[in-house]
């Protein structure tokens, strides 16, 4: 029984259907359908709405480009698609940059909601938006690549490590760095650390 059910697991796994994707090409779409999503929600808050649709289908091309080159003793193919979705994402850096630092000089906008949460929500939200994007714009862009995997991408240091190729210390200094700097620039709060706290 325990048996069978470790045989469906790995026939499952996202390993399978790379390996089966090598003879059967559409076998490959199965890891879209199972990372799309987050891959989208993290690629918009890095790149924005306008570029979100061409890195995250660039990431799933290069991927099926290099699938043959796939790791098939890792059974979960999430931290090898962030690893592929944040080097796109570094083909707009200075994209990026230039948005962060254009949102930090930027006034807050917008009608007020009719609800009174929302009001409240927005402006909390709004409040710390152009100082937080200040201070990630600030960051070294390796620091930055780490903090918001772990913080918007929800990956784990383990997953982070794998997904940038560099060794667990490495996740653990850069994002101890990244962490201490965004406190100095925002008067000692984290919002970053909050949304891992909320995984």
């Amino acid at each position: 029984m325990l048996a069978d059910r470790q045989l469906e697991a790995e026939l499952e796994s996202d390993a399978w259907y790379v390996e089966a994707s090598l003879v059967e090409r559409s076998q490959f779409t199965v890891l879209y359908d199972r990372h799309a999503a987050a891959l989208y929600r993290y690629a918009h808050g890095r790149v924005g709405a306008a570029v979100v649709d061409d890195v995250v289908s660039e990431t799933f091309l290069v991927a099926f480009r290099r699938r043959h080159r796939y790791d098939l003793s890792r059974p979960d193919a999430r931290p090898w698609l962030f690893g592929i979705l944040t080097k796109e994402i570094s083909h707009y850096r200075r994209r990026e940059q230039a948005r962060y630092r254009a949102m930090a000089r930027s006034e807050p906008t917008g009608t007020a909601p009719d609800h009174a949460e929302w009001v409240v929500a927005g402006a909390a939200a709004q409040a710390i938006r152009v100082p937080l994007a200040g201070a990630l714009a600030e960051l070294p862009a390796r620091d930055r690549d780490v903090l918001l995997l772990i913080a918007w991408g929800e990956l784990s240091y383990e997953e982070t490590a794998r997904a940038l190729g560099i060794p667990i210390g490495t996740v653990r200094s850069r994002l101890n760095r990244a962490r201490r700097k965004l406190a100095s620039a925002l008067g000692g709060s984290d919002p970053t650390r909050v949304a891992e706290e909320s995984m």
